[in-house]
């Protein structure tokens, strides 16, 4: 059923920005993390989506060449990953991981993007949470037809 269908979409939706909010909280809160068991500062993770791809039941007799005979089945992340970026340095002498030069090396992480990220993932998720909400109402308005 369709509606099912809609509703699987919109939970991956929310599962995977879940996953990226709590990977920008993460980021923010290590902010300052110039120590980690791998050495050297942290590193800014990032999250990866890719979509989840279904056989279509149309697409078994007719193949579509754009898509391979496959509908969206909603999105997953594939990945979260270390951003490469080089760490700030920062001049603090006083600091314990300052190298000779009084330079420390500090994560790669600008506050600024990292609330750009949470503003469009919350926003994703709200978007999500609404397209589920609707879903619902359209279905539970469909067994009301029935009973009438």
């Amino acid at each position: 059923m369709k509606v099912f269908a809609s509703m699987a979409i919109s939970a991956s939706a929310l599962s995977a920005e879940k996953l990226r909010i709590d990977t920008i909280s993460q980021n923010v809160a290590n902010i300052n993390t110039t120590r980690t068991p791998e050495g050297g500062p942290y590193q800014r993770r990032r999250v990866v989506f890719s979509e989840m791809l279904q056989e279509s039941k149309l697409n078994r007799f007719v193949r579509l060449p754009s898509r391979g005979g496959t509908d969206g089945a909603g999105v997953q992340v594939s990945a979260v990953i270390r951003d490469e970026a080089p760490a700030r340095m920062v001049h603090d002498p006083s600091h314990p991981d300052a190298d000779e030069d009084g330079y420390v090396a500090m994560p790669n992480i600008d506050v600024v993007n990292e609330m750009v990220d949470l503003i469009t993932a919350s926003r994703a998720y709200e978007t999500n949470v609404q397209v589920l909400n609707v879903t619902k109402s359209l279905a539970m308005k469909a067994l009301e037809i029935g009973r009438g």
